[in-house]
């Protein structure tokens, strides 16, 4: 998927004003080694320096001097940077976003080059005006300001602060809908803001419907710099009139979730309330704050994320990134979400001047491994495509300057807030790609077809040629004994398995397997006292890491349960109880009985398929030569990636919280939906269908 594209700019965000100043022509030629063409392009929070390349230089040296309106030094010069041949993918053409002063100062630039540890002359300088920060003073919405801007980075926004700004951009904009996803441990508000253009979608289902993109800030409550951009942020999409803007809002809407962890940032600690690493619990969801983001999830399907990190290495890159490891998510996911960071971050990171590297990139050790209790392991077993963004929390040798915090916390959020830009504008452009990633992950998981690795990841490459990385996250493979060859068709789990207390909770009071499951929301089909959680569904990958033997972080000790029913059978079959075909063939009417359950993958039925009253029907990757009738179903229904030669009629069925599924699949007749409580949808996968589609079903 590496490949080139146009790409939409972000004139309002990447280069808000272009100043360079123009040294008088010189009467002699500049000596050998002096940077030449230095220009000065301004941004939000950051300028972007560039400059022609010396012959020979291993490194360059970025001075800044403060000025007054007539060029006159009102302080000391100051070296705030060193740009190393290791920053960015193109060699030739050097930048530097420097960031960390006050935007809106006046300032001059210069630059020199290193060979070896000796000093060329600097170029001729430049003097700019930095960016304001976004938002006109007078203009009702955008003249709000959180505590971190109006303190010039003195303090960060409260959680009080950060509630009342929210508020008032849910107010004062018809863009912005914010949410209350759920409640921290000591009863914090989990808020969301949803944003669309010219206003948000007004259910999930709704949101769902556009293809979202989520961005959770602030897991790690002594991490905030990625908070504080997403606040700027939100003032900018919501009160903005770029129509940079307003096409993506028309085209996608926006989810962003400021702070996870109150109760960790209100008392500036890694952990919740409780202690527990939030970061470690999106797969087991123990926790009140991941239960409110998975079913987030669940509910509004976001097709692509991004998780918001600092990172405590001083040699580390700039914004440091990387995507969903773990070997059971899709290899879809995973290349679209490479492609995101390395077609993407990677190339527009060497044009603004920012160091964008793999999670690590020198001296990083043992990180980004294939824990499926990460956000980013978490939503890609999940499809979505995503990153981990880390902010590099000290400036080091590469940004001296900052020693100074507030330098050191501006240069941080504005570097995040440059990145969550560059996202929205990748799923813009990039739409269609992400879909399609996501439609064929969810149809690759639905067939239940290869390996199950219980720990393992696959490799990251050092940053791309020309870039000396010498760092890239360590391998991570599988070991033999966390490796299943044969997947089972589901888990079967006790009624005490599934509904038992649990005490894994905060206070030691903790939800049942039942709750959790529904959460993720995952089709489980109940016959008596055993509950069945098949492995034909889209989250095929996250399934047996919670539920089987194997599992290292695991809910519960599941029974394997395998295909019952294998080659060919010819004649009538009548289903009772729990039946898994895999790799059938069914020459006959397939009858379910009331209560029973069918599951199906790569299997063919020659005949019609009748089930009325039954527990559950999942059919995934598999075809049906005649009629499909499905009535009075009770626990679920599922058909991905199937074929069905003849009209389908899917009616009465009423299936609790449990929304029917009918995606991805071919129908050569015709589609009828009546009477279905909850009404059947598509996962966002269209389906091809030969004839009429009616009542419910007219959508799908």
């Amino acid at each position: 998927m590496r490949r080139q594209r146009p790409t939409l700019i972000a004139v309002s965000t990447l280069i808000a004003v272009t100043l360079t100043t123009a040294a008088p022509t010189p009467a002699t030629a500049a000596p050998p080694d002096q940077v030449t063409a230095l220009t000065a392009h301004q941004a939000d929070g950051y300028t972007t320096l560039a400059w022609q390349p010396v012959d020979g230089a291993t490194d360059y040296q970025i001075e800044r001097t403060p000025v007054d309106a007539d060029d006159t030094p009102t302080g000391q010069p100051t070296i705030v940077g060193i740009w190393r041949p290791n920053r960015q993918i193109n060699q030739q053409t050097p930048t530097f976003a420097d960031a960390g002063y006050h935007p809106g100062d006046t300032f001059q630039w210069r630059v020199r080059a290193r060979t070896g540890t000796t000093e060329q002359p600097y170029s001729d300088p430049v003097t700019a005006t930095t960016t304001a920060p976004w938002g006109n003073p007078d203009t009702p919405g955008e003249n709000l300001r959180t505590q971190w801007e109006t303190t010039h980075a003195a303090q960060y926004t409260s959680d009080t602060d950060e509630y009342a700004y929210t508020a008032a951009i849910d107010t004062l904009s018809d863009r912005v809908r914010v949410v209350e996803l759920g409640r921290t441990v000591q009863n914090r508000p989990i808020n969301m803001l949803v944003i669309g253009h010219p206003t948000p979608p007004a259910t999930p289902a709704a949101v769902a419907a556009t293809a979202p993109v989520a961005i959770n800030c602030n897991v790690h409550g002594n991490e905030p710099g990625d908070r504080e951009a997403c606040l700027i942020m939100a003032r900018q999409l919501a009160f903005s009139t770029d129509p940079r803007i307003t096409d993506l809002l028309s085209h996608t809407t926006v989810l962003i979730v400021p702070t996870i962890n109150g109760d960790g940032r209100a008392n500036n600690t890694r952990g919740n309330s409780t202690g527990q690493d939030l970061n470690r619990d999106y797969s087991l969801i123990r926790q009140t704050e991941t239960t409110a983001y998975i079913r987030m999830v669940r509910d509004y399907r976001p097709v692509a994320g991004y998780d918001g990190h600092e990172f405590g290495n001083s040699r580390a890159g700039d914004l440091p990134m990387l995507p969903p490891r773990h070997q059971n998510v899709a290899q879809p996911i995973f290349d679209q979400s490479q492609d995101m960071i390395e077609g993407h971050m990677y190339t527009k990171g060497a044009e603004a001047g920012w160091w964008a590297c793999p999670y690590g990139c020198e001296g990083g050790g043992n990180v980004g491994l294939s824990e499926e209790t990460i956000l980013r392991n978490t939503l890609g077993l999940k499809n979505v495509t995503n990153s981990l963004l880390e902010l590099r929390s000290s400036g080091g040798q590469t940004r001296p300057d900052e020693g100074n915090t507030a330098n050191n916390r501006r240069r941080k959020t504005y570097s995040a807030l440059w990145t969550f830009q560059q996202f929205l504008d990748y799923h813009r452009a990039d739409r269609a790609d992400i879909l399609n990633a996501r439609a064929e992950a969810i149809e690759t998981q639905a067939a239940n077809t290869g390996r199950l690795v219980f720990r393992g990841s696959r490799p990251i490459p050092a940053h791309p040629a020309p870039h000396p990385g010498d760092s890239p996250p360590p391998l991570d493979p599988p070991p033999a004994d966390l490796i299943l060859d044969t997947p089972p068709c589901a888990y079967k789990l006790t009624d005490a398995q599934y509904n038992g207390t649990r005490t894994d909770g905060p206070g030691g009071v903790g939800t049942t397997v039942a709750h959790r499951i529904a959460a993720h929301g995952w089709k489980v089909i109940t016959i008596g006292d055993d509950h069945y959680v098949p492995l034909n569904q889209p989250e095929r990958g996250l399934i047996p890491l919670l539920l089987d033997t194997l599992g290292v972080e695991k809910l519960t000790d599941g029974e394997r349960v395998h295909p019952t029913l294998t080659g060919r059978r010819n004649g009538p079959l009548t289903v009772t109880g729990f039946t898994c075909a895999d790799d059938a063939t069914i020459n006959g009417p397939v009858t379910v009985r009331a209560g029973a359950a069918l599951v199906t993958t790569n299997t063919t039925i020659s005949g019609p398929l009748t089930a009325t009253g039954a527990a559950g029907i999942l059919l995934a990757d598999s075809t049906i030569n005649g009629p499909v009738r499905l009535t009075n179903t009770t626990d679920t229904i599922s058909i991905i990636d199937a074929t069905i030669a003849g009209p389908t009629d899917l009616s009465g069925n009423t299936t609790g919280t449990d929304t029917p599924v009918l995606a991805g699949t071919t129908i050569r007749g015709p589609l009828n939906c009546t009477g279905n409580n909850p009404t059947p949808h598509n996962l966002g996968i269209a389906n091809t269908v030969n004839g009429p589609r009616t009542n419910q079903c007219a959508a799908l």
